[in-house]
C-alpha cells in the first residue's frame, strides 16, 4: 500500500512538471521568437523595383513584396487585408502607409526600417519619412495590448463553463442549449465591456457580439462534446488544444507571419486565432477577410455538437442497457 501510494506521489510529480514544461514553452516560445517572415507588404511608385530588390537583399526572407500600380491600390491592399503596410516611393522620399490596426507591432517596424529608406535629408527638408495610419487601431488601445488580452479570457471561461455544464446538466440535449444561451449572453457581454466600459473596439456592437457569441460557441462547445465523446480525458484534451497551443499561437499581440513558421499558421485553424482575425476584420476593416476566419470557428463549433451527439447517444444506449437487465436481475 505505502509503495503504491509512493509510485503515485512520484508520477503525479512527474507528470506536473512535464506539464509545467510544456506549459512554459507553449507560452515563451512563440513570444521570444517574435519576427516577421513573409509579411505581405506593397511598394509602388517610380522606384517601387528597387525597393523591393533592398528589402530582399537587406531583409531575405522578411517580407513578401509585391508591387502595385499606385497609391490607390496600395490603401485598397491594406484595407482589404491583403497587406500589413505599403512603401510609397515618391522624388521626395518614401511614404509609409500602415494599418496598426492590423497588427501595431508590424506598423511600428515599418516605420522604424523606413528611416534607413529615406534618402539624406538635404537643406530644409526633414529626413524623417511621411508615415500614415491607413486603419488605425483604436485611440484607446493605440499598442493593442487590450486587444491582445481578450483572447485567454475569452478561452478560459469558455473551458470553465464546458465543465460545469458538463456536470451540471446531465441530459446532452439541455446541455447543449446551456452552450448556445451561454454564447449568446457571453458575447452581448464581452462585446458590452470590450467596446463600451473598455473602450478597446470600434465598430458595430452587434456584429463584434456576433464574433464573440461565435467564438464562445467554438471553444464550449468543443470543449463539451469531447467530454461527452471520451469522458474527462475530453477536458484535458481541450485544454491542450485551445489553451496551451491555440492562445500562443493567435497571434493576438502580434500577426501569425511574425511567429515561428509553420505555427503562425496552424494557430489560424484553433479558434483563438480564428477569432483573432474575425474580430480584427468586424472590428477594424468592415468585414474584409473575415470570411475563412468565421467558417473555422462554426466547424468547431459544428464538431463540438456533433461530438455531443454522439456522446448523448451512447448515454442513452448504456441507460437502456442497464434498463433492460434490471428487470432479469429482479
Amino acid at each position: 500500500m505505502r509503495s503504491s501510494l509512493a509510485s503515485r506521489a512520484v508520477g503525479v510529480a512527474v507528470a506536473a512538471a512535464l506539464l509545467q514544461l510544456i506549459m512554459i514553452i507553449a507560452f515563451s516560445w512563440p513570444a521570444a521568437r517574435v519576427a516577421p517572415r513573409d509579411v505581405p507588404i506593397v511598394v509602388t511608385g517610380p522606384q517601387a523595383a528597387a525597393v523591393a530588390e533592398r528589402l530582399d537583399r537587406e531583409r531575405p526572407g522578411a517580407f513578401d513584396v509585391r508591387t502595385e500600380r499606385d497609391e490607390a491600390a496600395a490603401r485598397t491592399a491594406l484595407t482589404e487585408r491583403e497587406a500589413y503596410g505599403a512603401i510609397v516611393t515618391t522624388p521626395s522620399g518614401p511614404k509609409i502607409l500602415t494599418a496598426s490596426a492590423a497588427s501595431p507591432v508590424i506598423a511600428q517596424q515599418l516605420t522604424a526600417m523606413a528611416q534607413h529608406l529615406n534618402p539624406p535629408a538635404s537643406p530644409g527638408r526633414s529626413s524623417a519619412p511621411l508615415v500614415e495610419d491607413v486603419v488605425g487601431a483604436d485611440s484607446d488601445d493605440p499598442r493593442g495590448a487590450g486587444f491582445g488580452a481578450l483572447a485567454l479570457p475569452l478561452i478560459m471561461s469558455g473551458l470553465a463553463a464546458a465543465v460545469l455544464l458538463t456536470f451540471a446538466v446531465p441530459a446532452a440535449g439541455w446541455r447543449a442549449a446551456g452552450v448556445v444561451l451561454f454564447a449568446v449572453l457571453g458575447g452581448l457581454g464581452v462585446a458590452g465591456i470590450a467596446q463600451g466600459w473598455l473602450s478597446l473596439l470600434p465598430g458595430s456592437y452587434l456584429a463584434v457580439a456576433g464574433v464573440m457569441s461565435l467564438t464562445i460557441l467554438a471553444v464550449t462547445g468543443t470543449v463539451v462534446g469531447l467530454a461527452a465523446a471520451v469522458g474527462r480525458a475530453g477536458f484535458g484534451l481541450g485544454a491542450l488544444a485551445l489553451l496551451l497551443i491555440g492562445n500562443p499561437l493567435s497571434a493576438a499581440t502580434s500577426a501569425p507571419e511574425m511567429l515561428p513558421q509553420p505555427w503562425g499558421e496552424i494557430g489560424q485553424f484553433l479558434p483563438p486565432g480564428a477569432a483573432v482575425t474575425l474580430l480584427r476584420s468586424t472590428a477594424f476593416f468592415d468585414g474584409a477577410g473575415a470570411a475563412g476566419a468565421a467558417g473555422i470557428l462554426a466547424g468547431w463549433a459544428a464538431a463540438g455538437f456533433v461530438l455531443l451527439a454522439i456522446g448523448g447517444l451512447r448515454e442513452r444506449a448504456r441507460d437502456e442497457t442497464v434498463s433492460d437487465r434490471e428487470p432479469a436481475l429482479a
